[in-house]
């Protein structure tokens, strides 16, 4: 994560998974001294009568009431759990996707919680999520437990998704990083064949599987040399499968208290985040999960 940036923001908007996603930024704030900002956004003004008349300000003054409570709400539960922490709020009438990412412009981290309602009700319902996943300017963390009602993990491994691309191995560094802070495991996973040519199989062709999990061994070992020595105190277990990479991410996340992976890949990660798999691994991981882009991106 840049240095440049010192703001964890978290979306709230008075549902009990942002409110669990807010103490979880609280305590990766607290953890690392940086400041949290928590931010709720309703989109006001987007509503109207029918004939495109705009409604009385008794409602715009009701939204902003109401915006001011569940923010208050949030900062009272974080305080109560870190009260030597620098909290601030923000309150925006623009709609979720615009706030956010204008949020994200000096974030260090962008959090967001598996469920919303009010003016984030449709955080994870699919677009605005893979919108701040495609278009933030900074990592966006979801936070998820094992079901919709659970308080995420804080034991288990970090794991990371690992195919060679640029965002991978900016992917690889937050995740060292994650680990040591957490002093947790590293498990590095690389998917090196997405669909399976049965075809060759069934026809009693050799695929070379063996030499192509060799040459993917030590793909793997390459991209992760350089952090192994930066950060002595993790350890590491390589995971080198053959398979689509979401399924095997989502093993993985089964016992794993973070989840992290690049906002784009190729290769094993072909699409990381993109249709499909954004949507598996934002809806099915059962970790907190947190998308990182490559400096400058």
């Amino acid at each position: 994560m840049s240095l440049a940036r010192t703001t964890v923001v978290a979306a709230v908007d008075g549902s009990p998974s942002a409110t669990r996603a807010a103490l979880w930024a609280a305590d990766l704030a607290a953890r690392r001294h940086h400041p949290l900002r928590l931010v709720h956004a309703d989109d006001a003004y987007s509503f109207g009568y029918a004939g495109g008349l705009a409604p009385p300000q008794s409602y715009f003054d009701e939204m902003a009431a109401a915006g001011a409570q569940v923010l208050r709400d949030a900062e009272d539960v974080v305080r109560r759990a870190h009260p030597d922490l620098d909290v601030t709020v923000d309150l925006q009438t623009a709609g979720p996707v615009p706030t956010l990412i204008e949020q994200s412009n000096d974030a260090l981290l962008l959090v967001l919680g598996a469920r919303g309602l009010g003016g984030f009700r449709a955080l994870l319902a699919g677009s605005t999520a893979v919108a701040m996943v495609a278009y933030g300017r900074c990592p966006v963390a979801v936070v998820r437990g094992a079901t919709a009602g659970d308080a995420p993990r804080t034991e288990g491994p970090v794991v990371v998704g690992v195919d060679g691309s640029p965002t991978s191995d900016a992917a690889i560094g937050t995740a060292f990083d994650e680990a040591s802070w957490r002093g947790a495991e590293l498990v590095a996973v690389h998917s090196w064949l997405e669909y399976a040519t049965d075809q060759m199989l069934d026809r009693g062709l050799d695929p070379g599987w063996g030499q192509v999990e060799q040459a993917e061994t030590e793909l793997l070992a390459q991209r992760l040399a350089g952090w192994q020595e930066k950060y002595p105190d993790v350890v590491v277990r390589r995971v080198v499968t053959r398979g689509r990479p979401v399924e095997r991410l989502l093993e993985q996340a089964d016992r794993a208290q973070l989840l992290v992976v690049g906002s784009r890949g190729h290769g094993g990660f072909a699409g990381m985040l993109v249709g499909s798999t954004s949507q598996a691994l934002i809806h099915h991981a059962t970790c907190p999960l947190l998308v990182v882009r490559p400096v400058g991106s």
